[in-house]
């Protein structure tokens, strides 16, 4: 089977804000979704290896911030591609800090709310874990980042520890591998498809971070 013909599920793209050790850290998910109404309950899927997966099992507690369009692509490479263990991801993001400890992104989101720990899934490589909305924002602006936007509008690829995440040179039937170029400044990587990375203009640049192309080498 194609991976690929899983894009044609709904997905979204969503920041998930908990306390940390040393600094709040948040991270990029694009698998949130709402499961009761009464309470209202959602579900995240967090990466095993991500420090947001610790985090949310340590305090109970995580803010789910949801970006739009207008969403900066610098916010979804800074959240994205790095770690929080030891380093402040969102040192130059706006965000506000809720009473509770847990942050909130503030770079044109369309809402954001507050979740307490219910339950949680253990699959083989995430942890699904059960929030209650316990507060949120008051009104709800712009449209909402999805996970096609990402992938076509801003040409976003999926960090390695994304549920939608696989392998560009994993081989499928009748195909050839593809090489692929990592951006050194945020981990955005390039796989060669329709246009070569060494076809790419002079003024292409990382559409995550704006880096140029120099910054990119070859994964």
């Amino acid at each position: 089977m194609n991976p690929e013909i899983l894009f044609s599920l709904s997905y979204g793209m969503y920041a998930i804000g908990t306390k940390g050790e040393n600094f709040p850290n948040a991270c990029i998910v694009n698998t949130v979704t709402q499961i009761t109404s009464d309470p209202f309950i959602i579900s995240v899927s967090v990466h095993h290896n991500n420090y947001t997966n610790e985090m949310i099992k340590n305090t109970g507690e995580f803010s789910v911030s949801v970006l739009s369009e207008q969403t900066p692509g610098p916010v979804i490479g800074a959240l994205g591609y790095s770690s929080g263990r030891d380093k402040d991801k969102l040192q130059n993001i706006h965000h506000k800090i809720l009473l509770e400890g847990m942050p909130v992104i503030q770079e044109e989101i369309c809402c954001w709310f507050l979740c307490k720990l219910v339950n949680s899934v253990e699959t083989s490589t995430h942890t699904v874990f059960f929030g209650e909305i316990i507060a949120g924002s008051e009104n709800y602006y712009g449209i909402p980042m999805t996970y096609r936007y990402f992938r076509e509008v801003i040409k976003g690829k999926s960090p390695k520890n994304a549920p939608t995440y696989h392998d560009p040179n994993a081989k499928i039937a009748g195909s050839q591998p593809m090489t692929s170029y990592i951006c050194t400044v945020c981990g955005y990587v390039y796989t060669d498809g329709e246009t070569p990375f060494g076809k790419l203009s002079d003024e292409w640049v990382c559409p995550v971070c704006d880096a140029p192309r120099s910054a990119f080498i070859i994964k």
